[in-house]
């Protein structure tokens, strides 16, 4: 799997969002191009706010039992996957406000370097290993990024 803490692979991502328009069309799924933008910022959320709420004892028992496995390892997401509830963008969101909230993210993210996410805790799974973090980013961007052809 690419690294995205690594520049040229953020400066990869960013090129292929910039590709992106408010008009760009899915090729798969429900979400419009600017929901998907703010879907993929809530990774990022939850890691730099405390904008979504923390799953309690329970759910993140599941989470981390039985999801955890497929969100942090190299297998490749499936189209149209089921996902959590606080990731689901419902209402219509500004497609250049996403965009750049994002792309701030991946370039904050790679600045602050693997190391700075070895041990790091989710909210979601618990402790992560830096290369956890990184199929975690890579993987959820690459695949909503290839959702709208870019």
């Amino acid at each position: 799997m690419k690294n995205i803490f690594t520049e040229e692979v953020s400066n990869e991502i960013i090129a292929r969002i910039n590709t992106l328009t408010s008009e760009t069309q899915p090729v798969w799924g429900k979400m419009n191009v600017a929901q998907m933008l703010a879907h993929c910022n809530v990774t990022y959320e939850t890691v730099y706010t405390d904008k979504h709420p923390k799953p309690n004892f329970f759910l993140k028992f599941i989470l981390k039992s039985f999801v955890k496995k497929y969100v942090v390892t190299e297998a490749v997401y499936k189209k149209s996957s089921q996902t959590a509830p606080y990731f689901i963008i419902a209402d219509q969101r500004d497609f250049e406000v996403e965009k750049k909230k994002l792309i701030d993210y991946i370039m904050k993210t790679q600045q602050l370097g693997e190391n700075h996410f070895e041990g790091k805790e989710s909210v979601s799974f618990g402790k992560l290993t830096k290369n956890e973090w990184n199929n975690l980013f890579y993987k959820h961007l690459d695949h909503h990024i290839s959702q709208f052809g870019a």
